[in-house]
């Protein structure tokens, strides 16, 4: 999939920023990557359920392309290979600090409201 980044005046700059860190996994697993350190690709998928081996491996790739984090192979028996963020990753840190805390603050308001959408019969 090819992406757009956008490089225009007021607005754009939001969209680009939702389109880097946008989509069902990516702002989880940098949430994780943030506050729970270095992990392991096993780990990551253990943190959140519902997400597929293919996805997280691309949602990994995506976020080392754009520079978000990092992949470190840790010269043990057996090899292993770590996630982690870089710096630049961490400046969005404030961002995904305050959708964690929206989203809990939305929950607690909405709870036993909420249900996941049911696609049957479409």
């Amino acid at each position: 999939m090819t992406r757009k980044i956008y490089n225009c005046e007021n607005g754009c700059a939001v969209e680009s920023t939702l389109q880097i860190i946008s989509g069902r996994w990516k702002s989880v697993i940098l949430y994780h990557l943030m506050f729970d350190g270095e992990l392991r690709y096993n780990e990551l998928q253990k943190f959140i359920p519902g997400i597929t081996r293919r996805m997280v491996s691309l949602q990994l790739k995506d976020l080392e392309t754009d520079g978000l984090i990092y992949r470190k192979v840790v010269q043990e028996k057996p090899l292993q290979v770590v996630y982690g963020m870089t710096n630049y990753g961490n400046s969005l840190k404030n961002i995904i600090e305050l959708l964690y805390h929206w989203g809990e603050d939305f929950n607690h308001k909405n709870a036993g409201k909420l249900e996941e959408e049911s696609l049957t019969g479409y």
